[in-house]
């Protein structure tokens, strides 16, 4: 062979070369196997199920807690006016605010009522803190509850249920369900009335939609 055969001809690679491209090649085939294999590990380890099936003991449970009940508050409020105003022999407004302490709504749908020998106390004033005088409930003042009898705690339903919301209020007026008496005082005129307490509810808690206040109701029985 000549001398010019043993030269390595140009572009020729040397075997090292060679091995060195097939080395990192491979090498690189090895550490993109490697990530495939370990992505497909994870995702199998975070979705899907193995052949170790776990089962759930008897009486696996949770606590839960109810409400408790709180009473409700019906207080006289001034506004909105009253529209039916009293006088000897006939009805009148009375306006009231419902509170609700309860963390759910409660709806009313009866009130119980005091007797027809209990009267409402007379102001000077809407406020309720300045007495009329000579138109006490003492006296009398001749203004009762509409429909209230000789007997204490007579239920009365309401026209429509009034629903209280949860923690709320609702401001009710009760179409002339107050009256007065024919002998009611002539120091009654223009004033305004403390009414008698109810003496009870017929209520209920629960879910409900709330009424929208103000409201208008009232019982004709």
């Amino acid at each position: 062979m000549s001398e010019v055969d043993e030269k390595a001809r140009p572009g020729d690679q040397k075997p090292d070369d060679r091995r060195r491209r097939r080395a990192g090649w491979w090498s690189w085939r090895a550490r993109t196997a490697a990530a495939v294999l370990g992505a497909l590990l994870a995702g199998g380890g975070a979705y899907a199920a193995s052949n170790w099936v776990v089962g759930l003991n008897s009486a696996s449970s949770g606590q839960g807690q109810s409400a408790g009940i709180a009473n409700l508050t019906i207080s006289a409020v001034a506004s909105p006016s009253a529209t039916n105003l009293l006088y000897p022999g006939g009805t009148g407004d009375v306006v009231v605010t419902i509170a609700n302490p309860n963390p759910y709504p409660v709806t009313i749908t009866a009130v119980q009522l005091p007797t027809n020998t209990t009267y409402a106390s007379g102001f000077s004033n809407s406020l309720l803190t300045t007495a009329q005088a000579g138109c006490a409930a003492a006296t009398p003042s001749g203004v009762i509850w509409n429909f209230s009898t000789a007997t204490s705690g007579t239920s009365h339903t309401l026209t429509s249920a009034l629903t209280v919301a949860a923690n709320g209020s609702l401001t009710v007026t009760f179409t002339n369900d107050a009256t007065m008496t024919t002998s009611a005082p002539a120091a009654c005129v223009s004033t305004y009335f403390s009414m008698p307490s109810f003496t009870g509810i017929t209520a209920t808690g629960g879910a409900a939609t709330a009424t929208s206040s103000p409201a208008t109701d009232s019982w004709t029985s």
